[in-house]
């Protein structure tokens, strides 16, 4: 092989491997939205209703989970532990942070939903992850989640197994912008 074509060669390879970092991302966001893996959640903007999931449609009972990265100085508890809701049916909680520090703080929430099976079937409305929220000193604030769990978890004999759901949430400190 030539210098002139092994140069070529390289840069080829290079470009393809920059190609495929760049696509990584978003390629696993789809992956993990389509089959559920790693707790991912989809979104919606509404619910389809329990009446539309049938008359018997089945109970499933959501945990709330909240922490926060040793760095920030807040504290972050769900406004209730748990709650039942009917396949279908939209629901709203709340989550309250109270920055404990002196001065302004600015934090994002990633979320995960377990176990990672039922995933596929959590849908989010409105939610507070991966936005900046900014708290003065002592403030709190409560910020909601709306939400329901797809009917069509139902269908699903291995995801029906999932009698409880853990919708947990982990503030980060973040630079403010």
């Amino acid at each position: 092989m030539t210098p002139r074509a092994t140069v070529a060669a390289s840069v080829a390879a290079v470009a393809a491997m920059l190609g495929l970092v760049a696509a990584s991302v978003p390629l696993y966001d789809m992956v993990c939205r389509a089959t559920g893996l790693g707790g991912a959640t989809r979104t919606a903007t509404a619910a389809p209703g329990a009446e539309e999931a049938g008359a018997a449609a089945a109970v499933v009972t959501i945990r709330f989970d909240a922490s926060v990265a040793k760095d920030l100085p807040w504290r972050f508890e769900p406004g209730q532990r748990q709650m039942r809701v009917h396949l279908g049916e939209q629901a709203l909680a709340f989550f309250r942070a109270t920055n404990t520090s002196s001065e302004p703080v600015v934090g994002t929430a990633t979320f995960n939903v377990t176990p990672d099976r039922a995933g596929r079937y959590f849908n989010k409305i409105a939610c507070f992850c991966f936005t900046e929220q900014r708290l003065e000193p002592g403030q709190s604030v409560d910020m909601p989640v709306t939400f329901f769990v797809d009917p069509a978890m139902a269908d699903d004999a291995f995801a029906a197994q999932a009698t409880t759901i853990t919708l947990s949430y982990t503030f980060f400190r973040q630079a403010p912008s």
